[in-house]
This record gives C-alpha cells, structure tokens and sequence, in this order.
C-alpha cells in the first residue's frame, strides 16, 4: 500500500509539473527572441503601501500596490535595452509617504543611470502620494479633465476612545520607559508636547513632499507651498496651476512617451509595450506554490507511513 501511495505520488507530480510547463510555455509574453524598441508601461492602482514584492493568489488578492512591486519593475525596466522610456499608469488615491518616497528614489535612479524618458498618466485619481510618484521624476503628466490628484499633504490619525472605554468598563495602564513611547495611544488624551512632536513631524514630511513637487515640475517652492495645502484638484485645474502638463488619456501618454524616445509606432499611432500582465486563474491553480505545497503534503503522509505500525503492518 506504501508502495502505490508513493507511485501515485510521484505521478501527480510529474503530470502537474508537466501541465504548468506547458500553460507557461503556450503564454510567455517575454520569448527569448530580438524584440523592438518598447515602452514599459507600469500599472499604480489602489493604495501604496510599503512592502516587498508579492505575489497574488487565490485566496488573497491586493487590493493595492507595494512599493516593492513598482521598484522590481522599474529595475527590470532599466536592465532591458529594448525599453526606451517608460509609462507610469497611475490609478490610487495615495498611501504610505514612504512608499512614494522609494518608488521616487528608483525613478530618480532610472533616470539617472538610462537618460529614458518618462510620461504619467492619472486615471480616475492621482493624488496624494500617487501624485508624488508621478510629479517626482515625469517629463510629463497627463491626466484627464475629470481625474481628481494633488491632495499635497500629510496627515496622522489620531482616535481617542477613552471616555468609550469608560461606559462599558474597559480601563488600560502600560509600564513605560519614557514619557513618550505611547504617543498616539488611543486610551487617553494626547498632551501638547506630543502634538508638537506629531506636529514637526508632519510638517518635515510635507516639506518634503513640496520639495519634490517643487524639483520634478520645475517650479518655485513658494508656488507650490501656495497649493499645497491638502486640497484635491480637477484635471483640468491641475493644468492650469502647473501640476499637469496636457489633458489626455492613456493612449496620448503612452504616444507622448513613444514621441520622446524616438520610437517608430505602428499602424495605430502607439509604440509597442511592455507590460506585467495580471496572471490568469489557471496561474493561481497551477502554480509553482501550490505545487510545493501539494509535494510537502505528501512527503508528510509518506513519513507518517514509515512511523505508523498499522501501515507498517499492511506492507508487510
């Protein structure tokens, strides 16, 4: 009995392993053959949050984008010598300050280390966070008339649930080292030397921001700080303050890039692209991980066979 669960086993295995070459091989948009000068196209959508890059699966979809994610692209645009500019395809309402701040670190890199062009484009929103990755190192932006993006601005919430706490009986003490390693604890209310702490810390990050506003879009600081004030534009107000450069969506981006690096477009007036595609659901079923875990499992039922008499004694 051992025997044919091993066989079968190693017979799943095999026709899995085979059934997954064979998807992959019928679907790869990357052959190894001489391809023509391109643009890289990166998709921004949802929340921007900091993070390695992950992967999605069955039963957990991201809902957002992690910075990881962007900066593996990026790289691996900047390594491919048919990549001539690059697209930043941008749909997020914003995020993590310090995910903007490293994905703008990788673009500023991009364009130091390869001279390519880069163009955003913003679709339903590009704000926040999002805008500071699209205004951080873009020739160009576009945007639509109807996108809503600038939001420049910090902020840190904060909630003070003690007197709820109190009603239905809850109390809460901690044992600290400083007077201030529970700043921002939600059960008592927040001193004024702790708001003057949050307070510079705030503003630190959003000068910050304004400077890269201030650097990418090529305009005075002052200007900026004149806008900068945590309102949230239309397209075409953006336009004409200076945070986008033309009204026009993903298609005049994707043209515009093409325009800038010189490349030969097709019939349809775009050059070609390259872009990670999302994986199909025969990727999620028949993945490399599942396949792992599906070997784990049994490995576990065979060494469970070898040190239980019952099986022993049937085998026998």
């Amino acid at each position: 009995m051992l025997k044919k669960i091993f066989v079968s086993a190693v017979l799943l295995l095999a026709v899995l392993s085979f059934v997954v070459s064979l998807l992959k091989g019928n679907n790869n948009n990357e052959k190894t053959v001489t391809v023509p000068d391109r643009v890289a196209v990166i998709n921004i959508e949802g929340t921007i949050v900091c993070g390695a890059d992950s992967k999605d699966n069955l039963f957990n979809q991201a809902n957002g984008v992690t910075s990881g994610s962007i900066m593996k692209q990026i790289r691996e645009a900047a390594a491919d010598d048919s990549v001539k500019a690059l697209v930043l395809r941008i749909d997020s309402g914003g995020g993590s300050a310090t995910a903007a701040e490293e994905v703008g670190r990788e673009l500023a890199r991009f364009k130091e280390q390869t001279k390519k062009p880069i163009v955003a484009t913003l679709g339903n929103t590009g704000a926040s966070a999002a805008y500071w990755i699209a205004a951080c190192a873009s020739d160009k932006i576009y945007a639509n008339a109807t996108t809503l993006t600038g939001s420049i601005g910090v902020y840190m919430p904060y909630m003070n649930t003690e007197e709820l706490f109190k009603k239905i009986g809850i109390t809460s003490d901690k044992i600290k080292s400083g007077p201030y390693k529970d700043i921002l604890t939600n059960d008592r209310p927040m001193t004024p030397e702790e708001k003057v702490i949050l307070q510079n810390i705030v503003d630190e990050i959003h000068d910050q921001f304004v400077y890269t506003v201030s650097a990418g879009r090529r305009m005075e600081t002052s200007k900026v700080r004149e806008i900068a004030d945590g309102r949230i534009y239309t397209g075409r107000q953006a336009k004409n303050i200076g945070l986008v450069d033309e009204l026009g969506d993903y298609y005049d981006a994707l043209a515009a890039a093409g325009a800038l690096a010189k490349i030969n477009p097709g019939k349809d007036g775009l050059p070609p692209v390259k872009v990670k595609e999302k994986p199909q659901p025969w990727e999620y079923i028949l993945s490399a991980e599942l396949a792992t875990m599906i070997k784990g499992q049994l490995l576990e039922q065979l060494q469970a066979g070898f040190t239980n008499p019952a099986v022993q004694n049937v085998t026998r």
